[in-house]
């Protein structure tokens, strides 16, 4: 087991940052954290990687407690925080020797030379990190985060600022790399998550709210929403008339968005309202709910 928490709390005076957390992460793969601002997810992360203790609780990182073997832990993690702490004055082959020898790495030069070809920092490698673009500095960063070949991957916000291209590099970069160690992610973009993510697991105001995989969340809410477009147009509360529609907006010329709150699928019952009322359906599908919108009900307060 790759990641393992237990009834985590951290007090901070009066505020609980963390109340009684619990999951696990088994193996390999892409495990998206998130939360909004406040909700615990940075917290969290640096309980895992041994820069604060718990109050109380137990977090274990590959078997490893993480209040009473944290040299072990840290052997095991790799760690790629929100601000990339990098030295901007070392070049970026001495860095990554740098950072090797603080980790013992043996065959040092050889590890780097895999870093820096598997982050695709050829180019780059005799650069100061100082001269670097915020995408080549994260390269370095998640070059750093894996040169001491750690079973599990740490990420805070790791495409935070970066252009298009940029993005997809690193995205391809983190998918690769969910194919051979346990990879925690922490983003605000859903979109990212729904690109790489296998599983996600959203914390709010310091407790679990959900944890599950992808695709389960995104069709794990009651709430339905139909695309329909008519052949002509059609007065919004004959549609409200609908059963269990609660909702209707009209998407573009006469494609309609029905939201119904039914866990049966509504469209039978739009295909004969359009009969009932001589209409012809020129289309008629289910939309997929996005996990922007997952994150947005889940997080209420």
């Amino acid at each position: 087991m790759s990641i393992q928490v237990k009834n985590i709390t951290k007090v901070y005076g009066k505020q609980k940052a963390l109340n009684d957390v619990s999951f696990e992460i088994l193996d390999k793969g892409i495990v998206g954290f998130l939360g909004p601002n406040g909700a615990g997810k940075s917290t969290m992360m640096k309980i895992l990687t041994c820069y604060i203790p718990q109050t109380s609780g137990l977090a274990t990182v590959c078997g490893f407690d993480v209040a009473n073997e944290t040299l072990n832990v840290r052997n095991n993690i790799g760690y790629l925080p929100e601000h990339n702490p990098l030295y901007l004055d070392m070049y970026v082959k001495e860095f990554l020797n740098f950072v090797g020898g603080i980790y013992k790495v043996k065959n040092i030069d050889k590890r780097v030379k895999e870093m820096i070809d598997l982050t695709g920092l050829q180019i780059e490698q005799n650069k100061k990190i100082g001269a670097l673009s915020k995408g080549y500095r994260q390269r370095v960063g998640l070059a750093q985060a894996m040169i001491h070949n750690p079973k599990v991957l740490i990420m805070d916000e790791p495409t935070t600022g970066l252009d298009p291209n940029q993005l997809e590099e690193i995205r391809t970069l983190i998918k690769n790399l969910g194919k051979e160690k346990t990879v925690m992610l922490s983003t605000h973009i859903m979109q990212e998550v729904e690109a790489i993510c296998d599983r996600v697991i959203i914390i709010n105001q310091g407790q679990i709210v959900a944890n599950d995989k992808t695709q389960h969340l995104q069709k794990s809410t009651i709430v339905q929403t139909i695309s329909v477009e008519f052949d002509s147009d059609v007065d919004v509360n004959l549609l409200l008339k609908i059963s269990t529609v609660t909702e209707a907006k009209l998407n573009s010329n006469k494609t309609w968005l029905l939201t119904s709150n039914s866990e049966e699928d509504i469209r039978k019952l739009i295909f004969d309202f359009a009969v009932s009322n001589k209409l012809t359906v020129l289309a008629l599908n289910k939309v997929e709910q996005k996990m922007e919108d997952v994150f947005k009900d889940l997080t209420k307060k």
